[in-house]
């Protein structure tokens, strides 16, 4: 399913119009986002649980000139699934 069809698919369940299940969809994105940037978490109780999580540096190998590189630290945004989603997943 792409954006599109996610968003048909919102505007049908919600029965809303197209235009405001995008706007709906482009503010969840952005708030959590932002949220995230800003170190919080995002919970959905049922849902699942974004957050960002830290990376420690490490080293790694180039594989083309097979040479030790050193990745740096990052953050990354993670996404944990809540119990309900996952139980209907199954």
């Amino acid at each position: 399913m792409n954006k599109t069809e996610l968003v048909a698919a919102i505007a049908a369940k919600a029965e809303i119009s197209k235009k405001d299940a995008d706007k709906a969809l482009a503010a969840f994105t952005e708030t959590v986002i932002a949220e995230l940037a800003k170190g919080e978490k995002v919970q959905i109780v049922g849902f699942g649980t974004f957050e960002a999580r830290e990376r420690a540096a490490r080293n790694g190998i180039n594989p083309l000139t097979k040479k030790t590189i050193e990745i740096a630290a990052t953050t990354v945004p993670a996404f944990k699934a809540g119990q309900a989603f996952k139980d209907a997943v199954k």
